[in-house]
């Protein structure tokens, strides 16, 4: 498989992640949205460390920035911290069963998900409620799901 269709596979991951991210919720399942496109990043750093790294991730984070009208760089600097993490400990994560890497995916977003509260925090606008942490515990229970899909879409297009 040439170098292009690889790139072109994994970018359409990202953009479905995305699509996943900004889909419209109700009101009541908004806070239990499941971090679609970190989930995808961490995926593609524990496969393709070589391919994806922190600095996609920071592009990809400030293409969060720009679209949640965020302050630019809170999102690309949580995303370049978890590609870091991912990528750091690919070699072990690879290995683990699916709910161990669940697990490691849990405390993966905890970081990133701090990082994002204590920038709101600096901005004032902090959560009022443990829902904050809600997309941490959705994102481990579709984690096995992620990973499945992404490693059939990965095996059908040969990146490997």
């Amino acid at each position: 498989m040439n170098n292009s269709s690889k790139i072109f596979t994994i970018g359409v991951t990202f953009v479905v992640a995305m699509m996943l991210m900004l889909m419209p919720l109700p009101e009541w399942a908004r806070p239990f949205r499941p971090e679609w496109l970190v989930l995808t990043l961490i995926y593609w750093c524990l496969t393709q460390p070589r391919n994806i790294g922190v600095g996609i991730a920071w592009i990809l984070g400030l293409c969060v920035d720009v679209v949640q009208g965020a302050l630019l760089g809170q999102y690309a600097l949580g995303f370049a911290i978890t590609a870091y993490i991912a990528i750091r400990f690919h070699q072990r994560v690879r290995n683990y069963p699916l709910h161990q890497q669940a697990m490691f995916v849990g405390m993966i977003l905890l970081p990133y998900m701090s990082i994002s509260l204590w920038i709101l925090g600096i901005l004032g606008e902090d959560p009022k409620s443990w829902l904050y942490w809600a997309p941490v515990i959705t994102s481990v229970l579709v984690w096995p799901w992620v990973f499945l899909v992404l490693r059939a879409v990965s095996n059908k297009s040969s990146i490997y």
